[in-house]
């Protein structure tokens, strides 16, 4: 299903694919949308390259801060090769760049700024959010799934990035049993250390799988709840329809489907200046595919009822459909 609610994308994103198909031009657009994030977020008191650091060196961020050159701790290479599946092939539309970064999701940098990132780009979901806007997010997404789902005891988080929505789900669902699943091992690299920074007993913790959403590879009828936060975006409709189908298998009788992303029919995007729209989609390659794709039409095809749609901010919608 691959329906789309607008056949083209508006005149203005046309003219921004224009400029973003000359390449420097799109180069300076993704340093330019970079350094935005960087100020935003050390203006809110989110200090992004001190965080960073700390990462980088497990913590061992004083060096650094007295001029010496930062060194990621050799540690991390000696969890990512346990972490990875030497077996998995990357699928082609995951290759390219994202979010200013020429390695997309698998590299280093990448996967060590995803936190500052998402509290920088959340911080003015709301006007008096700031630096909370992304825990607020998070929140609001819950709040739905909670009252539609009250008690799911196996939940597949796809997409899970660092472990941000894993870790905001087990909140919600401590009994439940979590897997988060991601193409990233450097992401999923960062997602097991902050389980273990954060105390979690190996058997409370979640399990992080080096997969493809579309491919788990896990058992049928497995799972009572798939939550995706933030991944439809980034994807192309294929793609798109395939997770919605890995959905659909790995789902037990009455499960339920759980997505959370930007909402195509929000105001704030519709009303988006052409410069900050040309900053969002250098980060973003497949925004246009997003913005036209009938998600819900898709996932009622995928074996689905049809999704209740809830607007919890004014730029993002959730969406949830039970096994049909």
């Amino acid at each position: 299903m691959t329906a789309a609610t607008n056949p083209a994308p508006r005149l203005t994103s046309q003219l921004v694919n224009g400029v973003l198909a000359i390449k420097p031009l799109a180069n300076l657009a993704k340093q330019r949308a970079r350094a935005m994030m960087i100020q935003r977020a050390e203006s809110i008191g989110v200090y992004w390259r001190q965080e960073v650091r700390a990462l980088q060196t497990r913590s061992r961020a004083e060096a650094a801060d007295r001029g010496h050159a930062v060194e990621i701790d050799p540690e991390w290479q000696a969890e990512l090769a346990q972490m990875q599946n030497p077996d998995l092939t990357y699928p082609d539309y995951y290759l390219h760049p994202f979010h200013a970064y020429d390695a997309g999701n698998l590299g280093w940098e990448a996967a060590m700024e995803v936190e500052v990132a998402a509290r920088a780009v959340h911080a003015r979901i709301w006007q008096d959010a700031g630096a909370q806007g992304d825990a607020r997010l998070r929140q609001s997404y819950h709040d739905v799934v909670n009252a539609q789902i009250p008690d799911p005891e196996d939940i597949l988080d796809l997409g899970c990035s660092v472990g941000m929505s894993t870790f905001a789900l087990q909140q919600v669902y401590p009994q439940a049993q979590i897997t988060g699943v991601d193409l990233s091992p450097y992401f999923l690299t960062i997602a097991q250390y902050r389980a273990k920074t954060h105390g979690r007993a190996a058997s409370s913790s979640p399990r992080w799988l080096h997969a493809a959403a579309e491919a788990t590879g896990l058992p049928d009828r497995s799972v009572d709840l798939v939550s995706a936060f933030l991944l439809f975006h980034e994807l192309p409709c294929d793609a798109a329809v395939a997770i919605l189908h890995e959905a659909r298998r790995l789902l037990r009788p009455q499960g339920h489907l759980a997505i959370m992303d930007m909402n195509p029919q929000s105001e704030v995007h519709a009303k988006m200046p052409p410069y900050i729209l040309t900053l969002l989609k250098s980060t973003e390659p497949y925004l246009d595919d997003y913005f036209a794709f009938d998600l819900a039409g898709a996932i009622e095809s995928a074996g689905f009822d049809r999704p209740t749609l809830t607007c919890n901010s004014p730029r993002h919608r959730t969406l949830i459909a039970q096994v049909r």
